[in-house]
Parts: structure tokens; C-alpha cells; sequence
């Protein structure tokens, strides 16, 4: 990022929704005909990684998938529905939040059956770090998921000091690397 760069102008939350719907089939499934967990956090980290690019308007890539729930198993043969937006802006990165929601297609009925958040950094073409618009919450439930995304930051970041100091340690202590 150089000097003369500065972030663009403010976006809202809602201009950065994502929904997707995919079918669960029988390739994205184990034996017993659940959608695969790591199939799921798949179509997660594709739903945020829209709503992150919406915001930022530039490459983005991944640097982590900070908390996701298992809520219940989702079958083959039911519809997946994906949606997310930015929760936060911060220099160069975003928080993203990801709901997703089964349907039945016989019935229509939906069931909430994942929630998760992600963390995407914004970059250029030659991997660089770049600045990200300010997001402006608009609604009380944006607000309050603005607050939240603050406080997972903050806990992201005395991990990181806490793994390296433990990580330091060991190493001193002469403990093969893990």
C-alpha cells in the first residue's frame, strides 16, 4: 500500500448481500448421505468471498474462517441456501457473516443448519495489501453485528500473541516444531 492510496468511499451492508443455492448431490455427501463438512464450508468461503469482493471491489483471498456451528445435517437431494454480508471493514480486511438455511423441495420448508464467519483480505494482482471501504451499518441488528465483529478481532489478535509466545517458548525448550 503506498502512501498515496486511500479508501474508497463508504459502502453499505447491504450492498455487499450474497445469496447462493446450490443442490446437495450424492458427490457431496458421505455414506450415510449427509452433506460433507468441508463441502459446506466450500460453498461458505465462495458465498463470503462474494459479499467480501462486493465491499472491496479488488481481489480478495481468505485468511480465516473464524467460528462455524453445525446446526443439523443437511441431506442429498436438499436445497442449500447461502447467504452473506459484511459485518465489518477494517484496513485492508473484511468480517464476513454467513447463514445458511436448508430447504426441503417438496415441502419448502427451511431450516437454519450453519452460521459462520470469515475473515478476507483485500489484495492486488501482485498479492498486496490494499485498503478497504469503511462500512456504514444502517439497521440495529447490522449495528450490533458491527459491535460483535470488533470483539472476534480483538480475540483473533491475543490468540495470534498468545500462539506466538507459546510457539517461542517451545522452541526455546527445544519441543519439535508442531
Amino acid at each position: 500500500m503506498t502512501s498515496n492510496q486511500t479508501n474508497p468511499a463508504a459502502r453499505t451492508v447491504s450492498s455487499t448481500q450474497s445469496e447462493m443455492t446450490e443442490v446437495v448431490l450424492p458427490n457431496d455427501a458421505n455414506t450415510l448421505g449427509n452433506l460433507l463438512g468441508g463441502r459446506l464450508m466450500h460453498f461458505i468461503d465462495l458465498t463470503g468471498a462474494i459479499a467480501a469482493y462486493r465491499h472491496t471491489r479488488t481481489h480478495v483471498v481468505t485468511a480465516a474462517m473464524d467460528h462455524i456451528d453445525f446446526i443439523q445435517p443437511v441431506h442429498v437431494g436438499d436445497l442449500l441456501i447461502l447467504k452473506s454480508s459484511v459485518n465489518r471493514a477494517f484496513t485492508t480486511s473484511v468480517e464476513v457473516g454467513v447463514k445458511v438455511w436448508v430447504e426441503d423441495p417438496q415441502t419448502g420448508s427451511r431450516f437454519h443448519v450453519a452460521s459462520a464467519y470469515l475473515v478476507f483480505v483485500a489484495i492486488d494482482r501482485n498479492g498486496n495489501r490494499q485498503p478497504v471501504p469503511a462500512l456504514e451499518p444502517e439497521t440495529p441488528n447490522e449495528m450490533r453485528r458491527f459491535e460483535d465483529a470488533l470483539r472476534r478481532r480483538q480475540h483473533r489478535e491475543a490468540e495470534a500473541v498468545r500462539r506466538k509466545k507459546a510457539k517461542a517458548a517451545a522452541a526455546q525448550a527445544g519441543e519439535p516444531r508442531a
